[in-house]
């Protein structure tokens, strides 16, 4: 890899905090804001807004397992702190658990109510949003934790930089 290529990839790297932003965007628009307004759209029925929910948090699922996936390399590759790896694996675990076990369980109960189906009326519903406000929650932390290093990387750099007070 050629020194721009390889200054570039430092830099993504140094600043994995800008992909767990992207993370709690997508959380807060689609989990947060999107799907409490479709459901209050007086036109809309209720298997129809259950179809969209469906095609959306699975395309949200798919963009969270991507960019799951883009933070732990980063994580593992840059050396960050451990407390740093631990959050990142503790969200990865709860994004597993919410596409593994709640989606399955989800999915059945949504596409029996968009065929018409009478379901029990227990649902994970609850469950699944506050593992989504847990996983914000950590998703804020994780944030702050990257901003903190990543802020003192930059201040140390800065004190040993030649030319500098220190260098």
């Amino acid at each position: 890899m050629n020194s721009i290529g390889m200054r570039l990839l430092t830099r993504i790297m140094e600043r994995v905090f800008v992909f767990t932003l992207l993370w709690i965007g997508f959380i807060l628009a689609i989990s947060f804001m999107e799907t409490p307004l479709k459901f209050q759209a007086p036109s809309l029925t209720l298997p129809v807004a259950l179809e969209i929910g469906h095609r959306v948090f699975h395309a949200l699922n798919a963009v969270e397992i991507g960019l799951a996936t883009v933070i732990t390399a980063i994580t593992l590759l840059a050396n960050w702190s451990r407390p740093i790896h631990l959050l990142t694996f503790l969200i990865g675990l709860l994004l597993a658990t919410q596409t593994v076990l709640l989606y399955t369980v989800l999915d059945a109960r949504t596409l029996a109510i968009i065929h018409g189906t009478e379901v029990p009326e227990p649902s994970y519903h609850p469950t699944y949003i506050t593992l989504e406000a847990v996983k914000l929650l950590l998703l804020l932390y994780l944030t702050y934790l990257q901003l903190k290093e990543y802020d003192a990387k930059i201040t140390e750099a800065a004190h040993t930089a030649p030319g500098s007070a220190n260098g």
